[in-house]
């Protein structure tokens, strides 16, 4: 018989028992990020990829490599510093040669040529269809893919892996989903079923029906209809997630089976392309699949691509194509103080008479013997340092922003090309990036996907939100997060406006709150930038083939131009709200940075103009530490980076300069300056035992050390860290 103390008990038993607590459906977007295969990264461990590629190497593409592989021609590569090599799909007819003067090379065509890159030169007019149609790539990446390119994989790899000079693997070249990063509609695989897992699993319960795969064309005629809160890019935006998804993934899968045919080479691939809403190129995933990497610096892929590259140890390089003594010289020094560990140069009338070498190559030599025997080793496994400043890298709001610039293109945006020279997010990206290194401030980019798993790193102490259109609700939280326990976060204009999938929000942007302001949902065309035309803030149609940033910025354009030398971007929103929020401090600017590539071209008087954004930073504490004492306009663009290597820092001084190149690569300067500047490194406290590494001379101890800095090369320096 139970007692009135039982009974009591029993109840309160029972109605535990039932009152089970209402859970919050997780995020699925969080979960996705979390554990999703898209992210899982292949091997990465730095001492495995720094014993494989330890150190600098100049690597000649045989394309015009008229001198043969004779003892000769392996006497005039030690003689010059060409300290590396190649073989092409398994050919081992130079190897030998290769491995008698100890030429360390990367194998291109790894997986052959034909699936992973589609066709060379321009798009073949019958393929034009299939490019912009809403059909299946003409060479599905499938399991029968896979299949046919791990035999070919298979047979290359085992051809050259007895050679103890092998370095790297190298898939294909200029590789991509659809043709470079041209835009391309079609879905990459047939597999019928891979698109509704995909949407389930990043949606959760509420995946969207798949109701047909779309174009742009689809998209286009809505754009000037739309207000923000009924503004629905997610079908498309989702198809090019989907496709970079299973891009990215089936790369990973070739890598990880290189691994196993040769588990002490890293493989990857080269012809790496701009960060584009086409092609594979959301570096957020790329850099998770590769162990191998030669990348175009356009749109600012090399520092993306080095922020994301795990304590440096992902062997990243760059090409050369020659034009001439000084800026042969500037690349090799500039990407060195960059991270980068050589060059895949391409040999095209490189000899006299086909026989002896011309004399750039002579002149260049002793720099490149630096480079392979001194400064490269010093290198090897540096890390890079940065100023507490991060910028954040959506690559949603990259798609997004090319579904906006696209507009004034109208039924020709099937020939828009070159969106790392046009694109508003590139050329925000440049600004931004260009206006912290002419302060004297480095910086790091961090990603959706590690904001979203791990919130932003305790290391910073400033995130700037450059044209961050589209924020997910968590990557809102984290940075939210961020602010209140102290950071600063700076925003330029209309950050979270969009979800992740492109679709505008019903009320409000996702960080209102943070900034102290409210966006309208009913906001329109006539609302931003030019007042009624477009999304964006320049006409790329009537500026295709624009001169100067200066015409680019002013030809038809009809935004308000800020006082403060930058366009407005909401036309009716004040510029500049400041709030404070938690520990830390929030800063909207509403305004574009892009007017800052034509400041800096225009010179230092006009490059100051970037202290209406500099400003935050500095107010959050952010200060230079070292710099050019006294530098004005003849040093002005110089870069100063710095890395850790043990005990020591490891501090470069070189030249920023705007680039040339495309899509097959390049990267040669623009106003390159070859004077040798006498200059005066000031440094806000005293550094200890300093060297100059170019001249092997002891510079002690202080706050000032003179250098005599030849303006297309280097000036190399190390101290006792603090």
């Amino acid at each position: 018989m139970l007692t009135a103390r039982g009974v009591f008990a029993s109840i309160i038993l029972f109605v535990l028992s039932i009152a089970v607590p209402i859970r919050c459906e997780e995020d699925p977007y969080e979960r996705y990020v979390k554990t999703s295969v898209d992210f899982k990264r292949v091997k990465q461990d730095k001492d495995w990829l720094l014993k494989a590629y330890p150190s600098w190497l100049f690597m000649p593409w045989y394309y015009q490599w008229t001198i043969g592989h004779t003892d000769a021609s392996g006497a005039l590569c030690n003689e010059v510093g060409f300290n590396g090599g190649f073989v092409d799909r398994g050919d081992t007819s130079h190897l030998a040669w290769l491995d008698k003067y100890k030429l360390h090379f990367y194998m291109d065509h790894t997986a052959g040529k034909g699936d992973l890159h589609l066709w060379d030169g321009s798009i073949p007019k019958p393929q034009v269809p299939a490019v912009h149609g809403t059909g299946i790539r003409f060479k599905p990446v499938n399991a029968a893919m896979k299949t046919r390119l791990e035999k070919i994989i298979k047979q290359n790899i085992e051809a050259v892996k007895a050679s103890p000079n092998r370095s790297a693997y190298a898939l294909d070249d200029e590789i991509s989903w659809g043709h470079f990063a041209h835009p391309t509609m079609w879905q990459i695989t047939d597999d019928a079923s891979a698109y509704s897992k995909w949407l389930a699993e990043i949606y959760g319960t509420n995946a969207p029906k798949k109701a047909g795969w779309v174009s742009y064309n689809d998209i286009l005629p809505k754009l000037s209809g739309w207000d923000v809160a009924s503004f629905d890019a997610s079908p498309l935006m989702d198809q090019w997630s989907f496709n970079d998804s299973y891009w990215n993934n089936f790369l990973g899968g070739l890598v990880d089976y290189s691994n196993s045919v040769d588990d002490a080479t890293p493989c990857g691939f080269v012809g790496g392309q701009s960060p584009c809403a086409f092609g594979g190129f959301d570096y957020a995933k790329q850099m998770r699949k590769i162990q191998y990497l030669e990348a175009y610096n356009m749109g600012g892929s090399q520092s993306i691509i080095r922020s994301f590259n795990p304590h440096n140890a992902v062997p990243t390089v760059t090409s050369y194509f020659h034009r001439s003594t000084d800026d042969c010289l500037w690349q090799l020094w500039y990407y060195i103080a960059q991270g980068n560990r050589g060059e895949i140069g391409w040999v095209e009338k490189w000899f006299n008479d086909d026989k002896t070498p011309k004399d750039w190559i002579k002149t260049c030599a002793p720099q490149f013997i630096e480079a392979g025997q001194k400064i490269g080793p010093m290198m090897s496994g540096a890390e890079w340092k940065h100023d507490g400043v991060a910028l954040y890298y959506s690559h949603a709001s990259i798609q997004l922003g090319w579904i906006m610039d696209a507009q004034a293109h109208g039924k020709t945006w099937i020939s828009r090309n070159g969106d790392d020279k046009l694109g508003a997010s590139h050329l925000v990206r440049r600004a931004w990036m260009d206006m912290l290194r002419d302060e004297g401030i480095q910086s790091n980019w961090v990603s959706y996907v590690d904001v979203v798993q791990n919130g932003v790193p305790k290391e910073y102490s400033v995130l700037i939100l450059p044209g961050a259109l589209c924020l997910s609700d968590v990557e809102a939280k984290r940075i939210r997060e961020f602010c209140e326990n102290g950071g600063t976060v700076i925003a330029d204009y209309m950050p979270g406006l969009w979800d992740q999938h492109g679709k505008g929000r019903a009320n409000g942007g996702a960080l209102d709150d943070l900034f102290g302001v409210k966006h309208s949902p009913t906001m329109m065309l006539k609302d931003v930038f030019n007042g009624g035309k477009l999304w964006c803030e320049v006409d790329q149609d009537a500026n295709f083939s624009y001169k100067s940033f200066t015409t680019f910025m002013t030809n038809k354009n009809t935004c308000i131009h800020d006082a403060s030398g930058f366009n407005k971007a909401v036309r009716e929103m004040d510029v500049i709200k400041t709030k404070k929020v938690g520990k830390g401090t929030a800063v909207l600017m509403n305004l574009s940075p892009q007017w800052y590539n034509a400041h800096r071209i225009a010179g230092s008087k006009d490059a100051a103009r970037r202290s209406v954004f500099m400003t935050p930073i500095h107010n959050s504490g952010v200060a230079r530490w070292v710099g050019i004492k006294g530098a004005n306009e003849k040093e002005f663009g110089y870069e100063i980076t710095y890395w850790t290597q043990g005990k020591r820092t490891i501090l470069f001084v070189v030249s920023n300069l705007a680039l040339s190149g495309s899509e097959l690569g390049g990267g040669n300067a623009v106003g390159l300056k070859s004077d040798v500047v006498p200059i005066t490194l000031e440094f806000a406290k005293a550094i200890q035992n300093a060297k100059d590494e170019r001249t092997g001379k002891s510079l002690g101890s202080g706050k000032e050390f003179k250098f005599d800095w030849k303006q297309n090369e280097a000036c190399v320096m190390t101290f006792d860290s603090n």
